[in-house]
C-alpha cells in the first residue's frame, strides 16, 4: 500500500513544494493548514506519517501533536519549525514527536528523513487494533458499542462513551484531564462544560462498578480529571 502523509503547515508556498515533491516520491499527501484542520484529518484515517510545523494558527503544532498522542501512540510525527532552541526541541520530544527539523531546512534531508520515520511505522506497526477489552468482569467491543457488566446486563454505549471509555482505557494507569477528554471526545468546536465529562463518568461506574461509592476502575483525581485502572 502507498505509504500516507499528512502534511500540517500555513505557508501555502512551502505547503505546495513539500507536498509536490512527497508525491513524486510516491507518497500520498493529505494537507492542512491549521491546527483544527489538521486534528480533524486524524479522525478515522491512518497515515504512516505526519509532517506538523509548530507555528500553527488556532491551535500550536506542539498543541495538535498532544492531542493527537492521547489516541496514537504509533504514527511518527516530525515537526518542522522556525524554532531552533533546544527548550522548544526537548518540548516537542516530550509531548510525543518523533523528529525535528528546523526551518530552512534542505529538502533532500526532509525527504530522507521522511523515508526513515515511514519505514519504521510500516514495519509491523500497523496491526488491527483491539476490538473487545475486558476489565474485572466488565467487557467493552469498541466496534459495536456493546458493553456486559459484571452482573450480566448488556449496554449499548453511544459513540461519545465508546470514544471516552477508549480513551480512558489506552491511558490506563495515566491521568487525563478533563479539558484533555473535552478536546479528544467533543473536539474544538463544541464547548461542553466539564461537568458533562463528570457525568459520563458517573454513568460508567453505574455501569461497571460493584461500588459505585468505593470506585475500583473509574478514579476521580481532584482539581485534575480522571484515571482509569484495571
Amino acid at each position: 500500500m502507498t505509504p500516507r502523509i499528512l502534511l500540517v503547515e500555513d505557508e501555502e508556498n512551502l505547503l505546495e513544494a513539500i507536498k509536490l515533491n512527497l508525491e513524486l516520491e510516491g507518497y500520498e499527501v493529505e494537507v492542512a493548514d491549521t491546527g483544527k484542520k489538521a486534528l480533524k484529518k486524524t479522525v478515522g484515517q491512518r497515515f504512516n506519517l505526519i509532517i506538523l510545523d509548530v507555528m500553527l494558527p488556532e491551535l500550536s503544532g506542539f498543541e495538535v501533536c498532544e492531542n493527537i498522542r492521547m489516541a496514537d501512540t504509533n504514527t511518527p510525527i516530525l515537526f518542522l519549525t522556525a524554532k531552533d532552541s533546544s527548550q522548544d526541541k526537548v518540548l516537542g520530544f516530550k509531548l510525543g514527536g518523533d523528529d525535528y527539523l528546523t526551518k530552512p531546512f534542505n529538502l533532500e534531508e526532509l525527504l530522507m528523513r521522511v523515508k526513515v520515520l515511514i519505514k519504521h511505522s510500516t514495519r509491523g506497526s500497523q496491526t488491527e487494533p483491539s476490538k473487545t477489552y475486558k476489565f474485572g468482569d466488565n467487557e467493552i467491543n469498541f466496534v459495536t458499542y456493546i458493553a456486559k457488566t459484571a452482573n450480566g446486563i448488556e449496554i449499548t454505549l453511544t459513540k461519545k462513551e465508546a470514544a471516552l471509555l477508549k480513551l480512558l482505557v489506552d491511558k490506563k494507569d495515566t491521568v487525563v484531564s478533563r479539558n484533555q477528554i473535552l478536546h479528544y471526545v467533543w473536539g474544538y468546536d463544541v464547548n461542553p462544560s466539564t461537568r458533562t465529562v463528570d457525568n459520563f463518568i458517573t454513568n460508567f461506574r453505574k455501569y461497571f462498578e460493584k461500588d459505585i461509592s468505593d470506585p475500583k476502575h473509574f478514579h476521580s483525581i481532584r482539581s485534575v480529571g480522571y484515571k482509569f485502572t484495571e
